[in-house]
């Protein structure tokens, strides 16, 4: 199979403009995006719920979403589903719902992380945790034929070795690599371009972060990520290296853009496109 990368972005694009879903789908297919990643969240809340915001409920329908993606002929990369992995009360049905949730929907993929520990566990403890709620959520990400993809975002990820730690908890496989490479800069700990040609076999989804040069020159090894970056192309990230490590892959990867508003994401596309 050739390596085929594809052009997708996360719904945090429309987030700053205070615009819903369908809004959302509707500007990203007028910019030329192939696939979205929605964000799903348990329950209701007053935002999305008044068209407001983008999260998705799971309470929703799923073929209801696929059918507005379909209207606007883009499908679904994935899904943004990062809950805690640390705890398993919230995590351990969350994911499970959101990988039955994504196979109706049509999305192969399921992101997330290991999120905010408790302030009480130890290392250890936490391992333990983390390793039970992926082995719940493998098993029904394999019945369901849905990918786990595991995110560098947090206190034991921001750095190769902690990632392949969590990745290797369980051996499943259901469970890949979703890699951020603005994460993966700003944890500051390793080679963005050494660490994403060390996890490429393992690569199931990509978040196209960029990071401004004053945000890696404030931030960079001080925090575990950042919930969006700057235009693809305006910042730190070489993108026609990255492009490259990906393309030597024999996988289809959608390169999911992760930035905080309309015109980054249209140039996102754009600066993308031209290297693809």
């Amino acid at each position: 199979m050739k390596s085929k990368i594809r052009l997708g972005v996360n719904m945090e694009f429309v987030r700053t403009h205070d615009k819903g879903f369908e809004w959302g789908v509707k500007k990203a297919a007028e910019i030329g995006y192939e696939y979205i990643e929605p964000m799903v969240h348990l329950g209701r809340e007053l935002l999305s719920e008044a068209g407001y915001f983008h999260s998705v409920s799971m309470y929703d329908d799923p073929l209801m979403i696929k059918e507005i993606c379909d209207q606007n002929h883009v499908k679904l990369s994935g899904l943004s589903a990062h809950t805690p992995l640390c705890k398993p009360e919230i995590s351990v049905e969350y994911l499970k719902m959101a990988i039955r949730w994504a196979a109706q929907a049509g999305a192969p993929v399921v992101n997330t992380d290991e999120g905010p520990k408790p302030a009480w566990t130890t290392k250890e403890m936490d391992f333990t945790l983390m390793k039970y709620t992926l082995t719940e959520a493998s098993k029904v990400a394999e019945r369901h034929g849905i990918k786990i993809g595991l995110e560098p975002h947090q206190q034991y990820s921001t750095t190769p070795e902690g990632l392949k730690s969590i990745f290797e908890l369980v051996h499943s496989p259901a469970i890949g690599i979703n890699y951020d490479c603005g994460n993966a800069f700003l944890g500051g700990a390793a080679d963005l371009y050494d660490w994403l040609e060390s996890i490429k076999g393992n690569l199931v989804h990509f978040h196209a972060k960029d990071i401004s040069i004053r945000q890696g020159e404030d931030e960079r090894g001080k925090v575990t990520g950042t919930p969006v970056g700057c235009a693809c192309g305006d910042g730190v990230v070489d993108w026609k290296r990255v492009i490259d490590i990906v393309k030597s892959t024999n996988k289809e990867i959608v390169f999911s853009v992760e930035c905080g508003n309309v015109p980054d994401a249209i140039r996102s596309f754009e600066h993308l496109s031209r290297l693809i």
